[in-house]
C-alpha cells in the first residue's frame, strides 16, 4: 500500500501560521509575556524557522497589529461603501461590532499593544489609518454633496465617526458588559448611529 505524504508547508503558510500564532498569544499572555520560544511552540516551527521569516519578536507583533488595523478598516469602509443608504451608520455599526466581538484577541493586540509601542503607533497611523481616513473623508464629503450630510470639514468627521467605530469596536471593555447580547449590540449601534448623524442638542 502506498502512503502519500502531505507536502511541507509553503513559506507563506509558515510565516501566517506564526502570525496566527502571535495574535493568539499576544492577546492572552501580552507581548512582553510571550517569549520566542512560545510562539515557535505554537506555531509548531523551531525558533530558527521564526528568525528567519522575522527579525525579532517586536517584527512579529509590529506585522500582527498592521494587518489586523488593515482587516478591521478595510472591512468597515467595505461595507460603508456597500450601504444603501448614507443614514445606514447603525447597520453597519451593528456588523462591526458583531464582527470584533468574534476577534477579540485581534481587537487585544490592536488596541492595547499598540499604546505601548510608539514605533507601532507610528507604523499604524502612517501605513493604515491616514490612508482609510482618507477614503472615510471621501466618503462623507460625496454624501454632503449629495445633500445628505450638512457641508462641514469631510476629513474631521471621517476621524469623528473612526474614533466612534473603533470605541464601539472595543465596547465589551468600555460601553457594553462583556457578551453583550445582539439586542444589547443592536441597541448600543442604533444610539451611536443617532448621536453621530443628529447630534445631542435638541432641535429648537
Amino acid at each position: 500500500m502506498r502512503v502519500f505524504n502531505s507536502p511541507p508547508p509553503s513559506e507563506a503558510q509558515t510565516r501566517d501560521r506564526i502570525l496566527q500564532a502571535a495574535r493568539r498569544l499576544f492577546a492572552s499572555q501580552g507581548f512582553d509575556g510571550t517569549t520566542t520560544r512560545d510562539l515557535a511552540q505554537a506555531a509548531g516551527v523551531a525558533e530558527g524557522t521564526l528568525f528567519r521569516h522575522f527579525s525579532n519578536k517586536k517584527a512579529i507583533l509590529v506585522e500582527v497589529a498592521t494587518q489586523g488595523w488593515v482587516e478591521i478598516l478595510t472591512d468597515l469602509l467595505t461595507e460603508l461603501s456597500e450601504m444603501g443608504s448614507y443614514k445606514a451608520v447603525a447597520q453597519v455599526m451593528r456588523r462591526r461590532m458583531w464582527n470584533m466581538q468574534k476577534n477579540a484577541d485581534l481587537m487585544r493586540v490592536c488596541f492595547m499593544e499598540a499604546q505601548f509601542h510608539p514605533d507601532l503607533r507610528d507604523r499604524i497611523q502612517l501605513e493604515v489609518i491616514t490612508k482609510m481616513t482618507d477614503v472615510a473623508e471621501a466618503f462623507f464629503q460625496t454624501a454632503m454633496d449629495k445633500g445628505v450630510y450638512r457641508k462641514m470639514d469631510a476629513n474631521l468627521v471621517a476621524k469623528v465617526f473612526l474614533g466612534m467605530f473603533a470605541v464601539a469596536g472595543f465596547s465589551n471593555n468600555t460601553l457594553m458588559e462583556p457578551n453583550a447580547s445582539p439586542k444589547e449590540m443592536q441597541e448600543m449601534a442604533e444610539g451611536l448611529a443617532d448621536i453621530f448623524l443628529n447630534g445631542v442638542l435638541a432641535r429648537d
